[in-house]
């Protein structure tokens, strides 16, 4: 039997048959993935094969084939420095949620999480969340950094999951796709669902004061199928987003703007750091690239995983606003 992984517990699987009958599974002996360091072999969105094991008082699926993903969406093990954790897989299109307060969502977050959507070939999107709730200040943050984004090429949506703002333009996104929503902890990704479906009625938490951080409502991935045409992938919060085994010459190719001006500098291998005569940094200055993207660059270019939840954004806005 064939089916599509809509639910991940660590050892089960809820696998969906092509008759829309759920099995619960496990995996049928010792399975690994090729060229993966992965704490989870099989994620949300494989499609698997498996058999029935009915020699058990319940029947169970055994796991024994995964299919070629298209693509996957990972990042690092928060225990397990060295493995990566694939989130979700054969994604049509992943979704940011983005708040800028109540929790803030860095910049240094944003372009960690685009860089690896980039580098696994997954369209994102960003969708700027609770818009009802800004004042002027925060709103001025909100609409410079949609302009930063746009300017990339990134599409940008303002949605208010409580107030119902911004649902239809979502929905006619979704329709006919495998889409994954995701972000921090408190951003509103389940109330979001719930908004868009709300016979799902997913768990909702409210914001901590202590930490403004959201508290954890998904434990894990799980894949739902909505009365619109779309199929939504809701997934844990996030509070950091480590990028997973890449080069350094390849980093640069996950920036579009960066790529963009490429063969505009004087060496082909222009690390976009100290050379001479590089395009990149000459748009930096004449102020064509944020310098909140080109930290964001730089904090992976060096592998500085220790600062990737600092708020590079608030540091680096004034300048960019000037």
């Amino acid at each position: 039997m064939t089916g599509i992984v809509y639910k991940s517990t660590g050892s089960w699987y809820t696998v969906k048959t092509e008759e829309n009958h759920f099995f619960d599974c496990r995996i049928k002996g010792k399975f690994r993935m090729k060229g993966i360091k992965s704490t989870n072999p099989i994620a949300v969105g494989d499609i698997v094969d498996f058999e029935l094991d009915e020699t058990s008082d319940e029947t169970i699926g055994l796991i024994h084939n995964i299919h070629e993903r298209t693509n996957y969406i990972v990042r690092k093990s928060v225990n397990l420095s060295k493995q990566s954790h694939i989130i979700a897989s054969n994604i049509d299109v992943v979704f940011l949620l983005v708040t800028i307060n109540n929790p803030v969502t860095t910049t240094s977050f944003i372009d960690r999480f685009l860089v690896t959507a980039e580098a696994y070939h997954i369209k994102a999107v960003l969708v700027f969340n609770k818009i009802d709730t800004y004042d002027e200040t925060t709103l001025e943050d909100q609409l410079y950094l949609q302009y930063v984004y746009s300017q990339i090429g990134y599409e940008c949506l303002r949605v208010s999951a409580t107030a119902g703002k911004g649902l239809e333009v979502l929905k006619n996104m979704m329709r006919g796709k495998v889409c994954m929503f995701s972000g921090h902890s408190g951003v509103g990704k389940s109330t979001l669902v719930n908004a868009l479906e709300p016979s799902l009625n997913l768990k909702t938490k409210e914001i901590s004061d202590l930490h403004q951080q959201g508290q954890h409502t998904t434990t894990f991935a799980e894949m739902f199928d909505l009365s619109f045409g779309a199929k939504i992938i809701d997934t844990p919060g996030i509070r950091g987003f480590g990028i997973v085994d890449m080069e350094k010459q390849e980093i640069k190719g996950y920036f579009p703007e960066f790529f963009a001006l490429e063969d505009q500098c004087k060496f082909n291998n222009c690390l976009h750091k100290d050379e001479p005569n590089c395009a990149v940094k000459t748009a930096l200055e004449e102020d064509k690239i944020a310098w909140s993207r080109y930290k964001s660059y730089l904090q992976i270019l060096e592998g500085d995983e220790e600062q990737y939840r600092n708020d590079v954004y608030a540091e680096g806005k004034n300048s960019d606003l000037d």
